[in-house]
């Protein structure tokens, strides 16, 4: 069984920074694509970032230049650093696994998923 924890979400002003953590099995780390989604209130749940075996990382246009995945092999974690926060960042962010063919914009190529942290910006 794939476990995957979230950590760090929280309440911050608008051009405030978070960083939110994902632990993961040692397996999965070593062999899966990590990616993050939010879902907003009322909103489908969308692609924000994702880092895959190689290291390359992929990011949404909303995010590119404020948002930062980055894996922590010795923890077997993958953050996301986020400056410049806006109120539209606000959602719940999902951290997810994935293994095989897949994109890694689309949340179909991610087989595990962990429970959600909230992530609030005020304006």
């Amino acid at each position: 069984q794939v476990q995957l924890v979230e950590s760090g979400g929280g309440l911050v002003q608008a051009g405030g920074s978070l960083r939110l953590s994902c632990a993961a099995s040692r397996r999965t780390f070593s062999v899966f694509r990590m990616g993050w989604f939010r879902q907003a209130p009322g909103k489908e749940r969308e692609f924000v970032t994702a880092i895959i075996v190689s290291g390359t990382t992929y990011y949404a246009e909303s995010v590119k230049g404020r948002f930062t995945i980055s894996k922590d092999n010795a923890n077997h974690t993958v953050n996301l650093q986020m400056n410049n926060l806006k109120p539209e960042d606000t959602a719940v962010y999902y951290c997810a696994a994935g293994e095989g063919m897949g994109v890694v914009t689309t949340d179909v190529a991610y087989n595990y998923w962990g429970q959600g942290t909230q992530v609030t910006v005020s304006s």
